[in-house]
């Protein structure tokens, strides 16, 4: 009773903003997102007899408190759905900044449903996983799907799961992660979304965004998708910095690397950016720009990460182990 999995993490494209459930993590709207490799994160876990009790670990070091929580959801629901109540070993590292607006949740809780699933005999659909993943994090429900994926909303997980939007895309687009290391909260700003006065002008708006993305992509279409990207990263910013706490994530170098990519894009440079909840910043471009763009982000004195699109998550070998 024991898998390892892997698991990309996300870049919204037009990000949920909220729950209407807290618990089962059910989001007030749909959302779509693309995984970035080769960025990843490794879980591997145990169901173990000998055990007292679980054991969580991420890079080494143990998760208490809320993140234990969070990790407790989905173990629950797994041992739950495999009718078993063996404690469980769960250890996890990432290959890539964590908690800095790159992501590493959706990767983390998607690789540990994965897992979990797999170590536990459960003969799951990726769509079906995605669910499970969904009660660590909503973003890790399209990292279990993977590629460019859509997260419908729902009130049960027949209907709040994920699916893959398939698109040309996939070939030609390169990600150039620019790093604005960052605190952030972000289960903070979803549980306060709905009290900012702007919450109901995106709700007004966003299922056409989301019919205008999935068209986007059926096409192909480069600029459209990421023109919708990236006026989606500032109408989630302006729902964030009008709640209550007036969560403001964006650091100098984010604003400097906004106006950078501007520049470019007047410069007849294909070139987007795109923003989740944190300071750092995606810097979508096509693979006859991707030089030219990361150097200028660069200029901005940032660390960047070069992506391009990523797969589903999915079960290892045994060598890939992490114990």
């Amino acid at each position: 009773m024991k898998a390892t999995a892997t698991a990309h993490p996300i870049q919204g494209l037009v990000k949920y903003h909220g729950m209407r459930d807290e618990a089962l993590r059910l989001p007030y709207h749909d959302s779509i997102s693309l995984c970035t490799a080769p960025s990843r994160t490794t879980t591997t876990v145990a169901f173990d007899e000998s055990l007292d009790d679980d054991h969580y670990e991420i890079g080494g070091e143990e998760v208490e408190g809320r993140g234990a929580e969070r990790i407790d959801s989905v173990v629950e629901h797994v041992r739950e759905l495999a009718d078993i109540d063996t404690p469980v070993r769960l250890e996890s590292e990432n290959s890539f900044p964590h908690n800095i607006g790159f992501g590493s949740s959706s990767s983390g809780f998607a690789a540990a449903a994965m897992a979990l699933c797999e170590a536990a005999g459960l003969d799951m659909t990726r769509p079906e996983i995605s669910a499970v993943a969904r009660r660590g994090s909503s973003s890790s429900a399209r990292a279990v799907t993977g590629g460019f994926s859509h997260l419908r909303t729902g009130m049960n997980d027949e209907d709040c799961r994920s699916e893959r939007i398939e698109t040309e895309l996939e070939d030609d687009l390169r990600i150039i992660g620019a790093e604005v290391p960052s605190y952030k909260e972000t289960e903070a700003a979803h549980r306060e979304a709905a009290e900012s006065h702007m919450f109901e002008g995106r709700m007004a708006h966003i299922h056409g965004q989301i019919a205008e993305m999935r068209d986007a992509l059926r096409a192909a279409d480069f600029e459209r998708t990421f023109e919708l990207a990236e006026h989606d990263s500032l109408s989630l910013a302006a729902t964030t910095m009008t709640g209550p706490a007036g969560w403001v994530y964006w650091q100098p170098r984010t604003i400097e690397i906004f106006n950078t990519v501007r520049e470019l894009r007047e410069a007849g440079v294909t070139v987007y950016f795109s923003v989740d909840t944190g300071a750092s910043v995606y810097v979508n471009t096509t693979t006859e720009y991707v030089d030219r763009v990361e150097d200028a982000i660069a200029e901005c004195g940032v660390d960047t990460h070069r992506w391009e699109v990523g797969g589903p998550a999915r079960i290892r070998d045994a060598d890939a182990a992490l114990f």
